[in-house]
């Protein structure tokens, strides 16, 4: 008797069974959702921060050593607080790389139309030799100063040489971006005109 009664079916089994498994469904669904979204976040959309073309330099303040312009008077960086800095680190002799960067940070800064005076140019010569008169010419409103020394220098972050890029620091005197030496000049514009409608300062 009491085997053949526990061999019947007990009411409302099935119905539990089957409340168990959507039970544990909804549970693995939550586990796995943040995999997923990390998932389509990486591959289907990107966040906002993976939109800059500007390679992002954890923010952190330059030093501010007296500088020497070409006339020999003194020059600090924190004289362009309030702007936006785009600046490049080449030899005074300023080869073709040189020059394309000069020229990519003036249209850059062209290109932002009335914001263009929220940004300002910089040449930090990385030896003693002499610009071009007549390239300095082709650079008005460009600043330039002698670097003064490697360790200075150092604190601008390169795999290589600094001469590979074009930096950008913020009207607080951070630098945050480094873009390549011959960069895509539209994309340039973009990250910067992303700042600029962003930043409360300069």
């Amino acid at each position: 008797m009491s085997l053949s009664a526990s061999s019947e079916p007990v009411p409302g089994a099935a119905e539990d069974r089957r409340r168990g498994r959507r039970i544990a469904f909804v549970i693995l669904a939550l586990c796995a959702a943040p995999t997923v979204a990390a998932w389509l976040a990486y591959f289907v959309w990107q966040p906002q921060s993976r939109l800059n073309y500007g390679e992002l330099i954890e923010a952190r303040p330059i030093s501010d050593p007296e500088l020497r312009r070409l006339d020999g008077s003194a020059f600090r960086l924190s004289q362009l607080r309030g702007r936006w800095v785009l600046l490049q680190i080449d030899s005074g002799a300023c080869a073709e790389g040189c020059r394309k960067k000069l020229l990519y940070m003036r249209q850059v800064r062209l290109a932002q139309g009335k914001d263009a005076e929220r940004i300002e140019r910089m040449w930090l010569l990385a030896d003693g030799a002499p610009p071009d008169a007549a390239l300095l010419r082709d650079h008005e409103g460009l600043r330039v100063a002698r670097a003064p020394g490697r360790a200075f220098v150092a604190e601008f972050p390169a795999a290589r040489s600094p001469a590979d890029h074009i930096y950008l620091l913020d009207p607080l005197g951070n630098l945050v971006l480094r873009f390549p030496s011959d960069p895509d000049a539209q994309r340039m514009v973009k990250d910067l005109a992303r700042l600029l409608r962003a930043s409360r300062v300069g």
